[in-house]
């Protein structure tokens, strides 16, 4: 019996079930840099033309109450010549004509760092990396130094424990 005592632990150890725990820790760091490159954008103006009144009476030089669409070379718009006579003289009239002349149609690209000759133009010179570095270390410390103008730095170091 007294042997019995002295292995009655040991029995109920070997007894007891096991304990099961997937433990999963991830460690993972990453450094982007980015130095923007040079870029425009180009936007064509198109020809704009309009003529409105009241008490006035229009001709195109040739022909009475006729407004010219004039002519079209390389997609610039070039109106005719307008002529606005009052109607009746000592009466209330008004005129207004504007005209917005297009960009002209190129013939050819542009040649890389030339820029077309529109009338509507945004440019951005290209990032200058200079001193532009990061870094991570096993630890997660992180050192990022910034570059020069149009330059990026992003650091991150994430860690995931999962206990299934």
């Amino acid at each position: 019996m007294r042997l019995m005592k002295k292995f009655l632990p040991l029995i109920m150890l070997l007894m007891a079930a096991p304990a099961h725990a997937d433990v999963t820790h991830r460690l993972s760091s990453s450094v982007q840099l980015n130095v923007n490159s040079a870029a425009t954008q180009a936007t064509r103006i198109g020809s704009s033309y309009s003529v409105s009144g009241s008490g006035v009476a229009t001709t195109d030089g040739t022909t009475a109450n006729t407004i010219s669409t004039g002519a079209i070379t390389s997609g610039v718009m070039s109106p005719g010549n307008i002529s606005a006579t009052q109607v009746t003289s000592g009466n209330a009239f008004s005129y207004s004509a504007s005209y917005t002349q297009a960009d002209a149609v190129p013939t050819s690209a542009v040649s890389v760092g030339d820029v077309a000759n529109f009338g509507s133009m945004t440019s951005n010179a290209a990032g200058t990396a200079g001193n532009l570095a990061g870094t991570i270390t096993s630890a997660g410390a992180m050192t990022l130094t910034a570059g020069g103008a149009g330059t990026q730095a992003t650091g991150q170091f994430v860690t995931e424990l999962t206990v299934d």
